[in-house]
């Protein structure tokens, strides 16, 4: 039918960060990473490492799939380029998987190095012998239909973030977090602060602290009321 609206819609070329911005993130945790982005950009944490492999760093590929659908996903590894992070918004649907271990095993071939979902995946076993990690809300069996609609490399919503084509995202064990493209620069100067802070912090509880050097001029800047 000539007027019958296609089923994907892709945005191919999107603005892209350097590999040397992305190689900067690369051994920061989660916490180091939010902390240095004004103590924001974590998405839900009910979306969760399922996988044994848990830490990554990679470029955003954004997707937006229908409910109980994965032709946007598949198509969408035909469009990542090596160091890409697959992205999927399903709505927050769990009812049927949006990926499994032949989508991811396709997506390593092609230098995918994630899939962060709202959705749910299946075939776990499968995953871990992939390798690549996989965060999610759950495992279910049920398999999805391959229709669409869909889209690739557009905005899309994820555990309560906006995301966008080219943005940057890491996880670890605590979770996933996206920088913003825009930001980078700035998150990416922050981070050696946060670095020698941390790295103060510790020495202060390897040396035996039992508070934080600045409690005493919290209570005294903001105020105490003793109820006893």
């Amino acid at each position: 039918m000539a007027d019958k609206a296609p089923a994907l819609t892709v945005r191919r070329h999107f603005a892209r960060p350097t590999e040397a911005q992305v190689r900067s993130l690369m051994d920061a945790p989660t916490g180091w990473v939010v902390d240095a982005n004004g103590r924001r950009g974590a998405i839900d944490h009910m979306i969760r490492p399922l996988t044994r492999a848990t830490r990554f760093v990679g470029v955003a590929m954004t997707v937006h799939t229908r409910a109980r659908d994965n032709l946007a996903p598949y198509a969408a590894i035909h469009f990542a380029k090596p160091g890409d992070v697959l992205v999927v918004s399903a709505d927050d649907y769990q009812e049927a998987s949006v990926a499994g271990d032949i989508m991811l095993g396709m997506a390593k071939n092609k230098g995918v190095v994630a899939l962060v979902t709202d959705g749910v995946v299946r075939d776990i076993e499968g995953l871990n012998a992939v390798g690549i990690p996989v965060f999610a809300r759950g495992l279910t069996p049920n398999s999805p239909h391959k229709d669409g609609p869909g889209e690739i490399g557009t905005p899309i919503s994820l555990g309560g973030v906006v995301i966008e084509a080219g943005d940057v995202v890491v996880g670890d064990t605590d979770g996933v977090v996206v920088v913003r493209r825009e930001s980078l620069d700035a998150v990416i100067a922050a981070l050696a602060a946060v670095k020698a802070k941390e790295a103060a912090m510790d020495a202060q509880v390897r040396a035996g602290a039992k508070q934080p050097v600045w409690l005493e001029q919290a209570f005294a800047d903001l105020g105490v009321r003793y109820l006893d």
